[in-house]
């Protein structure tokens, strides 16, 4: 997505203010992998662990995965990542923008600069 990349995303210092929120979302992944092959680390008959177990007949029986992203007045934090927000001081008036309705949020690895989660929220309440 091209609005994604990082030269579309000019450094700029501003006043946000958004809600308190924290978001969970597991996922099952034992469809989604048998669907794209990977369908004989779930066959006792077909799959070889034995580089990881000696026992024989030793197969996957689930797959999943567990995204969590809180957000708070202490920082963001995403699975085992954690980051602060800064605040400069500065003689111009900052642009502000208030997060009183749906949005979308994305956090970045800033060395590679690639997009680590992605999320949509959809219900702010209370006071920002």
């Amino acid at each position: 997505m091209e609005w994604t990349s990082p030269e579309k995303m000019p450094l700029a210092d501003v006043d946000v203010r958004f809600p308190q929120f924290k978001m969970e979302k597991k996922y099952d992944l034992k469809k989604v992998l048998s669907r794209m092959g990977m369908v004989d680390a779930f066959d006792q008959a077909k799959c070889n662990f034995s580089g990881m177990s000696g026992a024989k007949n030793v197969s996957l029986s689930q797959a999943s995965h567990k995204a969590v992203v809180e957000v708070n007045e202490k920082g963001t934090e995403a699975a085992a990542a954690t980051g602060f927000f800064l605040q400069a001081s500065s003689l111009r008036q900052k642009p502000s923008f208030t997060a009183n309705h749906p949005f979308l949020f994305f956090i970045r690895h800033n060395s590679s600069m690639n997009i680590l989660f992605a999320g949509r929220f959809c219900s702010p309440e209370g006071e920002l």
